[in-house]
């Protein structure tokens, strides 16, 4: 692929990205939509379904897509038949590990310390903690708000898109749009519950799709022909 192509790829989301973060800071949209979730001093996630199920349950997807994909590609080492979907088990399981596991979770999650919305003082928080944006880094340790973890999990299922995308546009689009709504249905099961803000779950999807823009770069998915 042209060096421009992959260039333009990459500029596209990035620039999606930032034009939606600056929309939500200057709407004030992370706070005011959270709001709506509070209610008398109480989340109205905490307790109803389906949020709560989702928070319990909502990430097996991913897990299972992952777990089917290092089965397969473990396979591929001893069956000609698996041999074929190698490369893209490869890609699964290094999009799960990488995506939602390592720059989500262990990166940003874990060091980034933006408040969770349960945790500020305007939502009645314990912790009595102030608003951060997206771009303003609290202490490490003392929140855990961005990005949503739970979103970028099951934004993880948008991955059979890059598998998919030079050989079965229809379906790889199909895939793409079904990721990004459950993982829009995910984010706000996490806002209702006063876990995570707009922004967080706008950057959960952002960083699992440009993870796997470049996996499958690096991995020259397109070049894979299945037998």
């Amino acid at each position: 692929m042209p060096a421009k192509e992959t260039l333009r790829e990459f500029l596209v989301p990035v620039a999606i990205l930032a034009i939606c973060t600056a929309l939500i800071a200057v709407s004030g949209l992370d706070l005011t939509l959270e709001g709506h979730f509070y209610q008398q001093g109480v989340w109205v996630g905490r307790a109803l379904n389906p949020w709560r199920f989702l928070y319990r349950f909502g990430v097996l997807p991913a897990y299972l897509c992952g777990g089917a994909a290092l089965v397969v590609l473990v396979a591929g080492y001893f069956s000609a038949r698996a041999s074929a979907l190698r490369k893209s088990a490869l890609f699964l399981v290094l999009l799960l590990a990488l995506g939602p596991g390592l720059v989500v979770n262990t990166i940003f999650k874990n060091h980034w310390g933006r408040p969770r919305p349960a945790q500020l003082q305007v939502f009645g928080g314990a912790e009595k903690m102030p608003y951060h944006q997206v771009w303003e880094r609290g202490a490490s340790g003392d929140g855990h708000s961005f990005p949503s973890g739970h979103a970028s999990a099951a934004f993880y299922l948008i991955c059979p898109y890059f598998v998919l995308r030079r050989r079965a546009r229809g379906y790889a689009l199909l895939a793409l749009a079904g990721g990004l709504a459950y993982g829009v249905l995910m984010g706000v099961a996490r806002m209702a519950q006063g876990g995570h803000f707009p922004s967080d779950v706008l950057w959960a999807g952002g960083i699992v799709y440009l993870v796997g823009l470049a996996l499958s770069r690096l991995l020259r998915l397109d070049e894979e022909t299945v037998r």
